[in-house]
């Protein structure tokens, strides 16, 4: 049998390396297209209302929509009341869900053996595959029910807490992990006080971890619909009560689905929601790119 030289073995393995590279490249393109499609086709249906108008008026009445169609212009008023709303709600769900998940990470971090810190952690990863549309009915049950007796803001925000906190909790336990132990021991060793050494030293270390993955928990929630569906219920107008029934963009876009007039204002909110979370997950890419 003739033996295979070092040449044509060198050859073989380069054709191999190639036609791996050619797969890899392939699947790359596959899996990066869709979103690619996505955008595309966002940016091409819905770039004709963005406007100053469109990020500061209310949604417009379907009369306005029908009369506006028939002179051949664009849809008036925009999408302020959802903005807004989305901010308001956003920003209180963060307020509840991000110092009790610090919190919640830290004892799973110096507790990480303990039958109590083994529960919670399994709690939190089952809430985290937990469909959101359930979290809604259990937000609505509790809160809209039994605290704020009605569709409001606050009872939004409670769910988009609920959905932010298993992922908070996780980034913070992984992040401390990743700490030195060393730098714990030193900073005892000195007589710092506990409480110290940790909003001193180790959440300062990892605060990158820390913000990463808050910002991938904000940028979950930030386009949910079920929730608020039944938990804020939505508003015509800009609502800054937090007592109040409040809008969002998704449940915009959601009311400008169910009316045939509203098509072009569905692309164009769609567009504005995809750009706003495209920016938080290229921030968090950043702030984890920063931490190495």
């Amino acid at each position: 049998m003739k033996a295979i030289s070092a040449k044509d073995n060198i050859s073989l393995r380069t054709k191999k390396d190639r036609i791996f590279l050619g797969l890899v490249v392939l699947f790359s393109v596959i899996t990066a297209s869709p979103i690619v499609l996505i955008i595309f086709k966002l940016i091409e249906k819905g770039y004709k209302q963005l406007s100053f108008s469109f990020l500061f008026e209310n949604t417009p009445d379907t009369m306005e929509a029908m009369t506006a169609i028939a002179s051949n212009k664009l849809i008036p008023g925009g999408i302020a009341n959802g903005i807004l709303g989305t901010l308001l709600m956003v920003g209180m769900a963060a307020i509840i869900a991000i110092p009790v998940g610090i919190i919640t990470g830290v004892y799973l971090y110096e507790n990480q053996r303990k039958w109590m810190a083994n529960i919670t952690r399994n709690v939190s990863d089952i809430l985290q595959g937990v469909p959101s549309i359930v979290l809604g009915l259990i937000s609505y049950l509790w809160v809209v029910k039994h605290v704020t007796h009605g569709y409001s803001a606050l009872a939004g925000s409670a769910s988009l807490a609920i959905m932010m906190l298993p992922m908070i909790v996780r980034s913070t336990e992984e992040t401390l992990k990743m700490i030195p132990q060393t730098l714990k021991e030193a900073g005892l060793a000195l007589g710092i006080p506990y409480w110290r050494v940790l909003f001193g030293i180790l959440i300062p270390t990892g605060f990158s971890g820390l913000m990463t993955g808050i910002l991938l928990a904000v940028s979950r929630v930030i386009g949910e619909t079920a929730p608020l569906m039944l938990t804020a219920l939505g508003s015509s107008v800009i609502n800054t009560n937090i007592a109040k029934p409040t809008s969002a963009i998704p449940l915009v876009i959601w009311e400008f689905y169910n009316d045939p007039n509203m098509v072009d204002l569905i692309w164009s909110s769609s567009l504005l929601l995809m750009i706003m979370v495209l920016s938080i997950n290229l921030i968090s890419k950043q702030v984890a790119a920063n931490r190495k």
